[in-house]
């Protein structure tokens, strides 16, 4: 009668384990060097930002923020609130930062609410920081109705 043996697995597993680890600290204790020349001569160009932002009052951006925050209100707080209008819409800042940041214009307004109740809105407007870096990026905050303090204290973090 044959007996078979049976490996232990245990063993080339804490081999790999071991190489893996050993890998990752030999490429930490590398020194970092500059870009060598095949590196600094292909395609690492940087960003090119036109600097065409929409204007605060664009339909893009007022429409954006009423879909998305009747969605959160009907989705994550089950509150049925939603933006009815927009009033006092004004440009806060315009690349209010150093020349090479991402293009943003800052804008606030009131939105009138589906209850009556009228609150401050902050948002931007970015370049490139959409779906994909393909179209503009929208980010806002309604006063009061930060429930997730994403932009705490009362909005302040979306604004310049």
């Amino acid at each position: 009668m044959k007996t078979m043996k049976i490996r232990s697995q245990r063993g080339p597993r804490l081999g790999r384990i071991a190489f893996g680890l050993a890998m990752t600290a030999a490429a930490w204790a590398m020194p970092a060097q500059a870009a060598n020349w095949f590196e600094m001569n292909t395609w690492l160009s940087g960003p090119q930002y036109s600097g065409k932002v929409p204007a605060c009052d664009t339909t893009f951006a007022l429409g954006l923020i009423k879909v998305r925050f009747w969605e959160k209100e009907f989705t994550f707080w089950k509150s049925g609130l939603s933006i009815v209008e927009f009033d006092n819409i004004q440009e806060t800042a315009y690349r209010p930062w150093a020349a090479n940041t991402i293009p943003r214009r800052f804008c606030s307004a009131t939105a009138v609410l589906s209850d009556g109740v009228a609150r401050p809105v902050h948002y931007s407007i970015s370049e490139d920081t959409g779906f994909t870096g393909a179209i503009w990026g929208v980010e806002w905050c309604v006063v009061g109705l930060d429930r997730n303090w994403a932009y705490n204290p009362q909005c302040k973090m979306a604004r310049p």
